[in-house]
């Protein structure tokens, strides 16, 4: 399989191994030449795997944070087309904020059982591991 590591790996010594050669010009035993090749191969493949690794493990850092936002964006999307569906809280002024599967209902209500049934919408969502809910309760006039 091929993987960011290998293929840095293959570009550092492909690098190293043209510069090897060219050294094996210069005047002096064969032998001398090689064996100062293979141990700069050696190094710098040793290196090259090492900066691989890092830059491998940043990547996954950078790409676990990536998925962690779209399924925030994914629930708070779902869970506000719940509430938006629900006859008689369509029309109330409710924020919806996810952040790691955490949802904060803010805003108003008219009611408690509208604040209520807010937050168990949206704690029906997949991926929602808990709903605070912030809504306040206004009489409409």
């Amino acid at each position: 399989m091929n993987s960011p590591k290998n293929f840095i790996k293959l570009i550092g010594i492909s690098l190293l191994f043209a510069a090897g050669l060219t050294a094996c010009d210069k005047p002096g035993p064969a032998e001398t030449a090689g064996k100062k090749i293979d141990q700069t191969v050696g190094e710098a493949g040793k290196k090259i795997g090492e900066a691989a690794d890092k830059v491998v493990e940043k990547l996954g850092e950078q790409g676990e944070k990536a998925v962690v936002v779209i399924d925030d964006a994914e629930i708070t999307a779902k869970v506000k087309a719940a509430i938006f569906a629900e006859p008689g809280l369509k029309t109330l002024q409710i924020s919806v904020d996810t952040v790691k599967g955490v949802v904060t209902l803010s805003g108003s209500v008219d009611s408690l059982p509208s604040s209520d049934m807010a937050k168990v919408l949206a704690g029906a969502v997949a991926g929602v591991k808990e709903v605070k809910n912030r809504l306040v309760i206004k009489l409409i006039k």
